[in-house]
């Protein structure tokens, strides 16, 4: 059992406000895990005013030199490294996250991140000397955007905190961040780890709490840039707040990705089935740029759904303490409520279940836990092809020729991911290039931390990691010289 009964506001352990408390419940058994203080609207209030005292503080970190910052932050790695197996197993506790699973996504994303923007603000040239046409030059200086607000989701905690809590440190920014309720326990390893490794007082607050403290915090008055992982609905809500406000914004979003198999490809499973397992049902299907539209050329799909149905069902699912598991149970019964509904829903739509279907899997009672479910003789207007899901919920679309399978992929309203799979990687290079969307892999698909990440059209606004990310959490100032 872990839990607390304070809060971290701006680097120190405080008395919450309020009474009420945040339970943490086992995805696997339903078991209370932890608890920590639930944070009020004076909560917020505090965490503002420190964080806005901290950035204006003239010897504050903001002021200090990039490689003083860097410096704290390279210890901030080490401090988080030490917690890493910790944190995981709690993440798979609260969120089902196969363990194996989250020490690929979430164990070393964290410090990796914090010592590649140290490396970067370490690098980063402050004033840039342009000659001008109407003044003899210009100095463009960068400076941090601010106090940001960070709300996180739950479904990859860590490394989602990280995106934004990384470049906004190295930045010199200070930062109010919301994690999830269902997440709410790991949040706090990154405040012990933060006091270790001599963060000063008022640069993080970590309040926990639900979607009405989120909305505060966004259009609190004392915030200068917003940042934002969740639904495309609650990134609408939160873009309309920040327009109001005339406050910087950026939104990572819904997905509804397509994995594009070219009909050259070697179905090989030996050689693909984990990569393509990794593209498409990573985290229980619970990741927004999964590759959940699997689209095959018609003159092999059949065995592009048996290949996609040997790789489904050989996936052990159960639970996610359990090294071997592949799949766990969905994060919370809200959750696997919705995913039956869609599962339900592609049946009576007239789908063709080849894996899984209605109810749980055998022998697993407890748990929020559905099957795993493969789709087929469904086209692209069904609505398990055009709604997102977040659970481990498949269809297998059938095309005609590269042009057509790059208007199904583009025939949707998100565009954060997706993948060409072919043994010709200049032909997969030119559909990946046609398919609009923010990413797309080639053979496989991961995030690198190197490059941006974010989408278009539903999928959101701006971009995250790379020196992108950095650019995010800087405002620059032009300085005329006649």
């Amino acid at each position: 059992m872990i839990s607390y009964d304070q809060l971290f506001i701006g680097g120190i352990w405080r008395s919450p406000a309020g009474n009420d408390t945040i339970d943490v419940v086992s995805a696997s058994s339903e078991q209370l895990i932890g608890s920590v203080p639930e944070a009020t609207g004076a909560d917020v209030d505090l965490a503002v005013e420190v964080a806005r005292a901290a950035f204006l503080d003239p010897e504050g970190w903001p002021a200090w030199s990039p490689q003083r910052r860097a410096d704290v932050l390279d210890r901030f790695a080490d401090e988080l490294e030490k917690r890493s197996e910790q944190t995981i197993y709690t993440i798979a506790q609260e969120n089902g996250m196969p363990i194996s699973i989250a020490r690929a996504l979430e164990k070393d994303s964290p410090a990796l991140l914090v010592r590649y923007y140290a490396g970067l603000v370490r690098s980063q040239a402050r004033e840039d000397i342009r000659p001008g046409v109407w003044v003899a030059s210009t100095s463009v200086r960068t400076y941090p955007i601010g106090v940001v607000a960070a709300i996180v989701p739950w479904n990859v905690p860590q490394t989602l905190t990280f995106t934004k809590l990384a470049p906004a440190l190295a930045a010199g920014c200070t930062i109010v961040i919301k994690p999830s309720p269902e997440t709410a326990l790991d949040s706090f390893f990154i405040a012990e780890a933060a006091l270790a490794a001599g963060i000063p007082e008022g640069v993080i607050s970590i309040l926990p709490g639900g979607r009405e403290l989120g909305a505060y915090l966004v259009s609190h008055p004392g915030i200068d840039k917003v940042a934002f992982t969740g639904s495309t609905e609650g990134g609408r809500a939160v873009a309309q707040a920040c327009a109001r406000l005339l406050r910087p914004v950026s939104l990572e979003l819904g997905g509804k990705s397509a994995a594009v198999i070219l009909d050259d490809l070697d179905l090989d499973i030996e050689k693909i089935g984990q990569q393509l397992f990794a593209a498409t049902l990573a985290n229980n299907g619970q990741v927004c740029f999964l590759g959940t539209r699997v689209l095959a050329p018609r003159h092999r799909y059949n065995e592009v759904i048996e290949a996609m149905s040997a790789i489904m069902s050989s996936a052990p699912v159960g639970d996610p303490l359990d090294e071997t598991t592949l799949i766990g149970p969905l994060a919370s019964s809200r959750q696997q409520e919705r995913v039956s509904g869609y599962i339900n829903r592609g049946i009576n739509d007239g789908a063709r279940v080849i894996v899984g279907g209605k109810g749980r899997p055998l022998g697993l009672d407890r748990g929020w836990y559905v099957k795993p479910t493969l789709f087929a003789d469904l086209d692209n207007n069904a609505a398990v092809a055009r709604e997102e899901i977040f659970g481990p919920v498949l269809c297998v679309i059938p095309y005609d020729g590269d042009d057509d399978a790059v208007r199904i992929a583009n025939d949707s309203e998100f565009g954060l991911g997706g993948s060409v799979w072919s043994g010709d990687s200049g032909r997969a290079l030119s559909v990946a290039d046609r398919i609009l969307s923010g990413t797309v892999g080639i053979n496989g698909y991961a995030p690198d931390p190197y490059a941006p990440f974010g989408g278009i059209k539903a999928s959101g606004i701006g971009r995250e990691m790379g020196i992108e990310g950095l650019a995010s959490y800087q405002r620059q100032k032009s300085i005329y010289s006649f």
